[in-house]
C-alpha cells in the first residue's frame, strides 16, 4: 500500500567566479530506493540516524537511477573530488518547518583546485571522497553540465520537504 506524498531534495545550484554568480538552476532530485529505506526505518523503525549528511559531486556523464546505492555510486558516476577540503561538503540545515529543511543559512561550497565539468551531485552519509559506505539519500543531474575553473566555486542550496499530494 503507498500513501499519496512527495518526498527529497530540491537543489539550487550556482556557479561563482570572482564573487559574482555567474549561472544558476534549480533541480529536482532523484530519491534512491536506498535512501527512502533509510529514512522510513529511522523515522517508523527505530534505526539509526545519521548525525551528518555530506554533498558529492560527479563529473561522469552519468544518469541517475532510483536502483543506485553508496556503494557503486563514486565509480559509476566518477566523484569529483578536484575541490578544497578533505571530505565532501557538509549539509547543515536549519529548523524544520512546513515540512521541510534547507541549508540555505549555511549553503555548501566547493572551492575548485583542477578545472573540472560537473554533470551533478548527491548527498550521502559518508564524509570520505570517493567513499563507498553509507547511505545514499539524494541524486540529481544537473540540466546542463557545469563548467568549472581552478578557483571557481560551486554553492548548493538543498533543501529536503515532505508534503501530501
Amino acid at each position: 500500500m503507498n500513501a499519496n506524498a512527495k518526498a527529497g531534495f530540491t537543489y539550487l545550484v550556482e556557479v561563482v567566479k570572482n564573487g559574482i554568480v555567474i549561472g544558476s538552476e534549480v533541480c529536482h532530485n532523484l530519491l534512491p530506493v536506498e535512501g527512502a529505506n533509510h529514512l522510513i526505518n529511522v523515522a517508523l523503525k527505530g534505526g539509526a540516524q545519521v548525525p551528518t549528511w555530506y554533498v558529492g559531486l560527479f563529473e561522469g556523464n552519468f544518469t541517475p537511477s532510483v536502483n543506485d546505492v553508496a556503494a557503486t555510486l563514486p565509480a559509476l558516476a566518477t566523484e569529483c573530488t578536484a575541490y578544497v577540503g578533505a571530505t565532501r561538503g557538509i549539509w547543515v540545515p536549519g529548523a524544520v518547518a512546513a515540512g521541510g529543511a534547507d541549508n540555505s543559512e549555511s549553503r555548501t561550497e566547493f572551492t575548485f583546485t583542477a578545472a573540472k565539468t560537473v554533470y551533478g551531485g548527491f548527498m550521502s552519509s559518508a564524509p570520505a571522497k570517493g567513499a563507498t559506505a553509507g547511505a545514499l539519500i539524494s541524486l540529481v543531474r544537473f540540466s546542463s553540465p557545469r563548467v568549472l575553473d581552478i578557483d571557481s566555486i560551486l554553492r548548493v542550496t538543498a533543501g529536503f520537504t515532505l508534503t501530501s499530494v
